[in-house]
């Protein structure tokens, strides 16, 4: 059952971690981008369904077109929301979230060999459909999908753990 309280009922079960949170959205029917930010989303101040119309556009590698994986993005736009920049002349700000950016797509890279959909999944070169595929244990059972969206979500929440840690010394 889709609810759009489903990200704050799962956070409300403290044995549950960000990767799990994402990948039982993914199981719901959530596209990999929307998983990994729906399951971060109260802690970047935004309400559920407003999240889930944010990051609706890149799963698939951006719309299926099987560029930047939907998760990695999913992951870029929870440090955007926590760490980005807002003064657009601010240099060191720019550089210093950028190196985040690149950090967290090092860990993945590190983890997958790669950051493209269209790689991580075995696919040819190109766009393919904009008509999504059908969700069904045949689709999660050949996709590693629902893994790639559960390391996403694991990466941005160790970086947060670290962060918090930082600051706190």
């Amino acid at each position: 059952m889709i609810r759009q309280n489903i990200a704050k009922d799962f956070h409300c079960e403290q044995e549950k971690k960000h990767s799990e949170i994402a990948s039982e959205l993914f199981r719901q029917g959530y596209n990999c981008a929307q998983s990994v930010y729906l399951a971060f989303c109260d802690e970047c101040g935004m309400d559920f369904e407003t999240a889930a119309k944010l990051s609706s556009s890149f799963g698939a590698g951006m719309g299926r077109l099987r560029e930047v994986c939907g998760a990695v993005t999913g992951m870029f736009m929870v440090a955007g929301l926590l760490y980005g920049y807002t003064e657009p002349k601010d240099q060191m700000a720019k550089t210093v979230h950028y190196q985040r950016v690149q950090l967290l797509a090092k860990e993945f890279e590190d983890k997958n060999h790669t950051i493209i959909c269209r790689e991580l999944l075995g696919l040819e070169k190109g766009k393919d459909s904009p008509i999504p595929e059908l969700r069904t244990e045949a689709y999660y059972a050949s996709r590693p999908c629902e893994l790639l969206v559960g390391i996403a979500a694991e990466i941005m929440e160790k970086y947060i753990n670290e962060e918090k840690k930082f600051l706190n010394k």
